[in-house]
């Protein structure tokens, strides 16, 4: 049985679906790494968002506007995005708040 997950992002080109999928499994591995409870899966906004039980939700997504990007999106009062930024400024882009990764 496919979660929505699975059901939004079947409808993406290749190459994003690969990468959104990527992304899933690393927030999954980090929250097991560091016992950070069950990932809870959903759609905020048709976008996937993952969560543990402590934490911040985090989106997903890719665009149709711009299909060469894929998206992270973080509550815009955490300290998510500066602590990403510090960590992966030679990786990412950062569109606004929201970091955004290239296909």
């Amino acid at each position: 049985m496919s979660s929505p997950i699975d059901d939004q992002i079947s409808h993406y080109p290749n190459e994003a679906k690969e990468y959104l999928n990527k992304l899933r499994a690393m927030i999954h591995k980090v929250a097991h790494d560091r016992s950070l409870g069950k990932v809870e899966e959903s759609l905020k906004w048709q976008e996937p968002s993952l969560t543990v039980p402590s934490g911040s939700p985090i989106r997903m997504d890719w665009k149709l506007k711009t299909p060469n990007h894929c998206y992270l999106f973080f509550h815009c009062q955490t300290k998510l995005v500066d602590t990403f930024r510090e960590l992966y400024a030679d990786e990412l882009e950062f569109q606004a708040t929201e970091p955004l990764y290239f296909l």
